[in-house]
């Protein structure tokens, strides 16, 4: 490619010249490397051909090394390959000669003989091959004419020989045009003036012992380093035996040796850079002090010195890079060395407990790769050091650290905190009450660690799971949709799923364990005796009933738990308080003393059954307590199983009926009994003195009904008729019907009209 050439400009089509299938190179990511990491092309986005990426001198590339070679690597990914190739610039003759100083003095005798040659200062041009310098003319004259030589680096350089012996009287100076002129095309020329002063007579010239000088200098010597001392010897005497010295360089501004002009010691006026320049030749010129001159010439050979360390260029970086994937490329680079030879030789390394390796490729370019499987929840990130070391003395070592971050790959189920989690929920407990919360965790990273709660489905098909608990997908908080009653449900137990948003998705569960807290939320219930504000409960006493005798005993239940279940007894009210008491464990009611005839024959107690809840609650029931001084009737209905009111309502017609048909017959016999006494006359020989009837006993099996209490034991109940002096009594029992199953009846005694004869009704 020509240099100075627009930026754009096609260089290649890569995808033909490297036998690839069309759009490979942007499939594989393909890159172009230079050294130094310089961007001299690029690959066109829409083409894909090799274009200039921008403008490029070769003079400033390639100084005057011939031919300006640039070598690059195309660089593809997956798989990596590399293709080494190189640019080559090539010149355009775009820079003239130029002498290194506008006008050139000479002083030559008189005496100096035709053919006697004079050196001059070259020109310099920058371009290079048939572009540089081929050679040099001088204006027209009758004394000199220049000869065109060739330096043993290539360069050209100019010598005036003379032609026609001077003549100071006849013309005391001279000025000449030097013309150095290219080989473009067109050519470019540049010009120095040449002043000649023509000198007395001086036969002798300066000689140097020697017309070659060659010294090696390593490139670290200093500044005002000796490098070498040239002498020159004239034969003359006096002022045109004295030499003096200076040199003939390129660039009298920028070269790096001065001369003693006295002595002939050239030393270092500036450091020297191997890198730069590998060598010298410099001009050494003797002048008397007739003007007279010698030459002669002066190689040096620049020393390299291990004074460059090894440089990283990072050609690509794959970062972050995916954990479980052996035998990634991580980074591509390259090193170099600016020194030459074994100091130019390099060696490259890493960390060996890391887990990464390099390999070599080509060119001293290397890949960084993965050595095995990595994971991130161990380590997310890796800070690699690449060290390079060269080989020479003393060694240098560059150090290039690049940050190599892992990605993360859905590899971890979310885990719970806890295998199960028990919560405790007061029943009774408001709507949408948060009970608790459940906590997973995910070691992955992004997404992969977003966890999402879920209820699963319970195996328990009595268990509407969705009616009582509801988690946040979110945070794992779990609330309690509705009251929850520990009288129904004391417990139950469900699976929390937790789900992270990768892919695929991963999940775990965990039991979660409800226990329901009982609350003092019921209060006693009084099984024995029930209540009837229509019939009052009534138990009967004997009279002669001993301290501590059972009447009943009071049943209740506490739908709650615990001490909430805790029952006691007591009595709050009675008509006498003194005369009964009730035990506070068991609900047994029984008497305090003896009974007198002062006692009244009815009493009311009212009994508090209360549990051991905080706040307590308590239920009460009344008791009505008949005293009786005997039972007379034989016979006491059994107890019966309460019914139900539409069977109550046709028992009470029949009774009534019977109850009709009974008064309607008895007073039909009372009116024939009394027409037979009457009739009969017969007054009775004898008055009934007592009741003697056979006994009518009373069921045995009037006990203690399954510990609920009642009577505590078997009664006989008889009526009877007391007859005496012409009075009778009438008396009977009256059965008593509470809504819970009859264990007792009432005995209501009747004063019936005074009767001659006595009748038993049962």
């Amino acid at each position: 490619m020509l240099e100075e050439t627009e930026s754009g400009t096609f260089v290649a089509n890569l995808t033909k010249d490297l036998g690839l299938r069309v759009g490979e190179l942007a499939a594989r990511g393909t890159r172009v490397v230079f050294k130094g990491n310089r961007h001299y092309l690029k690959l066109d986005p829409q083409t894909q051909d090799l274009v200039l990426n921008e403008k490029l001198d070769r003079e400033a590339l390639c100084g005057s090394t011939e031919p300006c070679m640039l070598p690059f690597q195309v660089l593809l990914n997956n798989p990596l390959q590399f293709y080494q190739a190189a640019l080559r610039v090539i010149d355009i003759n775009d820079h003239a000669p130029e002498f290194p100083a506008r006008e050139v003095l000479l002083k030559i005798s008189e005496m100096a003989e035709p053919g006697k040659i004079f050196p001059l200062k070259m020109a310099q041009d920058l371009d290079t091959g048939s572009h540089s310098i081929q050679s040099y003319t001088v204006s027209d004259n009758h004394h000199f004419h220049v000869l065109t030589r060739n330096r043993s680096d290539g360069k050209k350089f100019p010598e005036l020989v003379l032609d026609k012996a001077l003549d100071r009287e006849e013309q005391a100076q001279l000025r000449l045009t030097l013309t150095a002129v290219d080989g473009g095309s067109p050519p470019r020329s540049g010009t120095t003036e040449i002043q000649i002063l023509v000198l007395d007579i001086n036969d002798n010239t300066p000689e140097f012992a020697q017309e070659l000088y060659e010294v090696q200098v390593p490139e670290n010597n200093p500044i005002g380093t000796l490098l070498l001392t040239v002498s020159a010897r004239d034969l003359d005497t006096g002022s045109f035996g004295e030499v003096s010295y200076a040199l003939f360089q390129d660039d009298d501004v920028n070269e790096p040796f001065v001369v003693n002009s006295k002595t002939g010691e050239i030393r270092l006026r500036s450091t020297l850079d191997f890198e730069a320049f590998q060598s010298y030749h410099v001009g050494v010129e003797a002048v008397d002090g007739g003007g007279l001159t010698g030459k002669c010439s002066l190689v040096v050979q620049v020393l390299d010195v291990n004074d460059n360390a090894p440089e990283v260029i990072l050609s690509s970086l794959n970062s972050p890079i995916p954990e479980n994937l052996p035998g990634i490329i991580v980074a591509v680079f390259s090193v170099s060395d600016a020194d030459s030879e074994k100091n130019q030789e390099v060696m490259c390394s890493i960390d060996d407990n890391l887990p990464f390796l390099l390999r070599p490729s080509m060119e001293n370019f290397y890949t960084l790769e993965t050595d095995r499987a990595l994971d991130r929840e161990s380590r997310a990130e890796y800070n690699i050091t690449i060290r390079v070391t060269d080989m020479g003395t003393p060694r240098l070592t560059t150090q290039h650290t690049i940050t190599v971050q892992v990605s993360d790959v859905n590899d971890n189920a979310p885990a719970f905190t806890q295998s199960s989690y028990t919560l405790f929920v007061q029943e009774n407990n408001s709507p949408a009450l948060h009970i608790g919360t459940i906590s997973a965790t995910d070691s992955d990273s992004g997404s992969n660690a977003h966890i999402t709660y879920s209820l699963l489905p319970t195996r328990d098909p009595q268990l509407d799971l969705s009616s009582l608990i509801s988690i946040n997908a979110n945070n794992g908080q779990l609330f309690a949709l509705r009251a929850l009653d520990y009288e129904d449900l004391q417990s139950f137990e469900f699976r929390v799923g937790a789900t992270d948003q990768g892919s695929p998705a991963l999940s775990s569960q965990a039991l979660v364990r409800v226990l329901v807290l009982d609350a003092n939320d019921n209060a006693p219930f009084v099984l024995y005796p029930l209540q009837n504000a229509s019939a009052p409960f009534t138990e009967l006493l004997p009279r002669a009933a001993e301290p501590g005798y059972l009447i009943t005993k009071v049943v209740a239940v506490d739908r709650d738990s615990g001490q909430n279940a805790w029952l006691s007894f007591q009595l709050l009210k009675a008509t006498e308080p003194g005369l009964f008491s009730v035990w506070a464990h068991n609900g047994e009611v029984r008497t305090s003393r003896l009974l007198s005839e002062r006692d009244a024959p009815k009493h009311r107690l009212l009994l508090l059954v209360k549990d051991n809840g905080d706040p307590p609650r308590s239920a009460s029931v009344t008791l009505h307590v008949l005293l009786v001084d005997g039972f007379s009737q034989p016979y006491l209905p059994l107890p019966e199983v309460a019914r139900n009111p539409a069977q109550e309502e046709d028992l009470l017609t029949l009774y009534l009926v019977i109850a009709l048909a009974s008064v309607s017959s008895l007073f039909l016999l009372s009116v024939l009994l009394f027409v037979g006494v009457r009739l009969c006359r017969k007054p009775r020989a004898s008055a009934l003195g007592g009741c003697s009837l056979p006994e009518g006993h009373f069921p045995g099996h009037l006990v203690d009904i399954n510990g609920t209490g009642t009577l505590s034991q078997s009664y006989q109940y008889e009526v009877c008729l007391g007859g005496d002096s012409g009075t009778g009594e009438f008396q009977f029992l009256k059965a008593i019907n509470p809504q819970f199953p009859t264990l007792e009846s009432e005995r209501k005694t009747e004063e019936s009209s005074t009767l001659r004869n006595s009748f038993l009704f049962i």
